[in-house]
């Protein structure tokens, strides 16, 4: 998939992510407050590479924590448990204790785009392998 398609559809998930939960403010009472949360509204993507730029996306998840857990991650919930505990910075998430992986060099490369409590993210991490990237945190980058 060439860059431009790739980063097209970065975007398209990233404004559906983070445009769709405000959208319905307009629907509110007239002296109703739009929220009472900031917006956190993340894309997450993984793919096998280096890095983004020469990895080609397999899998694109949307994950949303204010005022509740949901999107397509598959475990919402402890996802953003996750980031909350380590105020939304991801480079701050640490491996489980226990588990163990094995040392094959498959590289796996993370990206997760969006808004943090009305703070902009951009984050991308390469992972030796898949093992070593679902042991960071307890769901986080599991999907």
């Amino acid at each position: 998939m060439p860059n431009t398609a790739r980063w097209a559809a970065t975007l398209t998930l990233t404004a559906t992510a983070v445009c769709a939960p405000l959208s319905g403010s307009a629907l509110a009472a007239p002296n109703a407050p739009a929220s009472l949360y900031a917006p956190s509204a993340l894309v997450m993507t993984t793919g096998h590479g280096q890095s983004a730029a020469v990895a080609t996306p397999q899998r694109a998840v949307t994950l949303s924590c204010a005022p509740s857990a949901s999107g397509s991650h598959p475990d919402a919930t402890d996802a953003c448990a996750d980031l909350r505990a380590v105020g939304g910075d991801l480079s701050q998430l640490s491996p489980r204790a226990g588990v163990f992986c094995t040392k094959l060099y498959d590289p796996v490369v993370v990206t997760v785009q969006g808004v943090w409590q009305g703070k902009r993210v951009d984050y991308e991490r390469t992972f030796t392998n898949e093992c070593v990237k679902n042991s960071y945190g307890t769901a986080v980058f599991a999907f």
